[in-house]
């Protein structure tokens, strides 16, 4: 089917599943069909958008894979825990799959989505977007070109930010592992897969350390109060929620759809509108008083098949900014982040430094685009191998975050088959 339009059919209609979408239709080689979404109101407003008749608007992923196949692949963009049901069944229905990551937060569920992609043989892409940024690019060119030899070790730092971790780990939809997945597999399986791919080999053994430092009822300051709006500290509060939200209404351009962070508060951007959302729902929350329990900060200690090793930092504590990432090889050294790559090469001494082109971070510099495309032009073509992975890669960089997982909780090295 490589000259016709790629059909899309879309589960989650959430903020991932609405920014693919509109990343697949910019393609120009892919239209969204059908959508199953719960909420009604987001159901309604991705239908408009994308002009899907009634007929194929679900308010279950269920009614959808009842019907005849309505299209060549789905983006399954759900909850994390609500992965696995409409994966296997939509991969049984021989749709190609777009997945968001992680695949699923225990490891269970997610051999039974890789085992049901497997049988079928349908395409399926996890949406690891650190693959498909040109930056990756040019990084990986280096490496497999062997500029710097081989690599003895990396260290490499996912700085969540302060604000961020505040969003979404702490008064957002990820901040619970019971409700969730482990912050390392939601924030930072992004960061072992990348890693595990410039390495171009697999991990060995794990450990890790890492807990809930400071997001804690005994950490609130003397006054703080249930809710940002009724809070006497707020005023001197890194997380205080008025100080992220409101600057964004001003900041939101007034002919475009609203944008992150502020498009899970309200889908009207006014200071009305947020000052409601902060009085009633889960963001204006005390940081100090919510129920979360994923860590703010963690490392990982990665022993790669020969013998290399990694050592991967999460952290809360830092501004929202690209990776940060050093490379150390026996015949040079890479420091890159996220837009340049500093190069010593030990043979000659040259110091070179080369900046990459890419776009914002709110697409992962590019990877959200990359991904999307390559997706589309791979069901086009019925051509897994222009995608950068397959399930079998991504369920491996998952085992590699749950050992990871087990080493922390149980203070071991945990030894992967």
């Amino acid at each position: 089917m490589s000259d016709a339009t790629v059909r899309l059919a879309v589960i989650g209609a959430g903020q991932r599943g609405t920014w693919y979408s509109r990343l697949a239709v910019r393609t120009g080689r892919a239209r969204v069909v059908a959508v199953a979404e719960p909420d009604p109101a987001r159901r309604a407003a991705f239908a408009r958008e994308f002009a899907i008749p009634a007929s194929s608007v679900f308010d279950a992923w269920e009614r959808l894979a009842e019907q005849e196949r309505i299209a060549d692949a789905a983006i399954v963009a759900t909850q994390d825990a609500m992965h696995e049901g409409p994966a296997v069944a939509l991969a049984g229905r021989g749709y190609h799959l777009m997945l968001e990551k992680p695949m699923a937060p225990e490891e269970p569920a997610a051999r039974r989505i890789a085992a049901a992609v497997i049988a079928s043989g349908v395409i399926a892409a996890v949406c690891h977007v650190l693959r498909y940024t040109p930056y990756t690019a040019a990084l990986k060119a280096l490496l497999d070109d062997g500029r710097i030899g081989r690599i003895v070790s990396m260290q490499h730092l996912e700085p969540v930010g302060w604000w961020h971790q505040a969003h979404s780990f702490v008064r957002g939809n990820w901040r619970r592992e019971s409700v969730s997945s482990p912050m390392l597999l939601a924030k930072a399986c992004h960061d072992v897969d990348w890693l595990l791919y410039l390495a171009g080999e697999p991990v060995r053994r794990v450990s890790s350390f890492g807990g809930l430092a400071h997001f804690r009822p005994d950490q609130r300051p003397a006054g703080a109060a249930e809710r940002c709006l009724d809070c006497a500290v707020e005023p001197d509060c890194p997380y205080s929620a008025p100080k992220l939200y409101f600057p964004l209404v001003d900041a939101q351009p007034p002919d475009e759809p609203v944008h992150w962070p502020l498009s899970v508060l309200t889908a009207e951007p006014t200071h009305e509108a947020v000052r409601a959302a902060l009085r009633t729902g889960q963001y204006g929350r005390c940081v100090y008083a919510c129920d979360n329990d994923v860590v703010d900060h963690q490392v990982v200690s990665m022993e790669l098949a020969g013998g290399g090793t990694v050592a991967l930092t999460m952290t809360a504590f830092t501004p929202l900014e690209h990776r940060k990432t050093r490379i150390f090889g026996t015949h040079g050294f890479i420091d890159g982040d996220g837009h340049a790559i500093r190069l010593v090469d030990f043979r000659t001494g040259t110091d070179t430094t080369t900046t990459i082109a890419a776009g914002g971070s709110g697409d992962h510099s590019d990877g959200d685009a990359g991904l999307v495309a390559a997706f589309v032009a791979a069901v086009a073509a019925g051509d897994a191998s222009l995608l950068r992975s397959d399930v079998r890669t991504s369920l491996a960089g998952h085992q590699v975050v749950w050992a990871a997982e087990k080493a922390r909780h149980t203070g071991t090295v945990v030894t992967l088959s």
